[in-house]
């Protein structure tokens, strides 16, 4: 009988929930003791229109956590996902008050009431390997240097917040002529495409549809001989990036631009 390698004793969950709360202060002064108390690391972002962040620790600390967190108004299906590492990749917990849990810079814009079609992990390759549909990749050229879908078009921008002005000006690129494009999108988890979907949407393109749980979902769900995902997925911990299996890599970051360091040294050019 062959035997089996215990699993990695640290779990890690990336989350996030648009919601409407009312009282993010409150929600803050109850689920920080709460953290430290199920010795959970990490960080967690909340404001009006949700949360977001990556936590980890033991089996029962982060299922302490995340039933607390369910129990939040309109958190009940709260997406995450697990992940595990040797290590912890957190220093301490943290549990911040934010005006948007993606930062996007369009206030007026609802990711509730507008977000685009979700297509399961299942579904994704057939989406995708279509040549009428344009995929986009809405992380940053950093995240993108690692590793993205095969032919998927890098929109270059170095914050979230530069991705309405990319799409803007290539909107009549994207456009062309005749029927409407159908755009596929992704993201590493998800959340940056509940808004980047419904922005595309409001733009006035109607055929739009995103990756559900993002990467982090399809690495985890279609089997590494089918993937159409080239290289490693940058995650926002010390674990810096991982590999199709979810691997942590452990790549160097650069301390002067909390970048991954790449084979040929940190493209901001400083000495590591």
């Amino acid at each position: 009988m062959t035997e089996t390698s215990p699993a990695p004793p640290i779990l890690v969950a990336a989350l996030y929930q648009f919601t409407r709360f009312d009282d993010v202060a409150a929600i803050k002064a109850a689920l920080l003791p709460l953290c430290e108390a199920a010795r959970v690391r990490g960080s967690l972002l909340l404001a009006d229109e949700g949360l977001n962040g990556t936590i980890a620790g033991s089996d029962g600390g982060i299922a302490a956590v995340l039933a607390h967190l369910r129990a939040l108004p309109g958190c009940a299906a709260l997406e995450v996902k697990f992940s595990r590492t040797d290590a912890m990749p957190f220093g301490r917990m943290k549990v911040r008050l934010k005006r948007e849990i993606v930062t996007m810079g369009q206030p007026d814009l609802d990711p509730l009431g507008g977000v685009g079609a979700y297509v399961e992990p299942a579904d994704w390759n057939a989406l995708i390997d279509d040549p009428d549909t344009i995929v986009i990749d809405t992380r940053n050229n950093y995240e993108v240097a690692l590793g993205s879908f095969a032919g998927a078009i890098d929109p270059g921008t170095r914050s979230f917040r530069d991705f309405p002005a990319w799409f803007r000006g290539r909107r009549e690129a994207l456009a062309g002529e005749g029927r409407a494009p159908r755009i596929a999108m992704f993201c590493t988890g998800g959340i940056r495409c509940e808004k980047a979907t419904a922005f595309v949407r409001a733009e006035g393109f109607e055929e739009v549809f995103h990756l559900k749980g993002g990467i982090l979902n399809y690495l985890e769900q279609v089997p590494e001989a089918e993937t159409r995902w080239q290289g490693e997925c940058f995650v926002f911990d010390e674990r810096v990036s991982v590999t199709h299996d979810l691997s942590p890599t452990h790549r160097a970051m650069c301390k002067l631009c909390q970048r991954p360091v790449g084979a040929d040294g940190c493209a901001c050019g400083a000495a590591v």
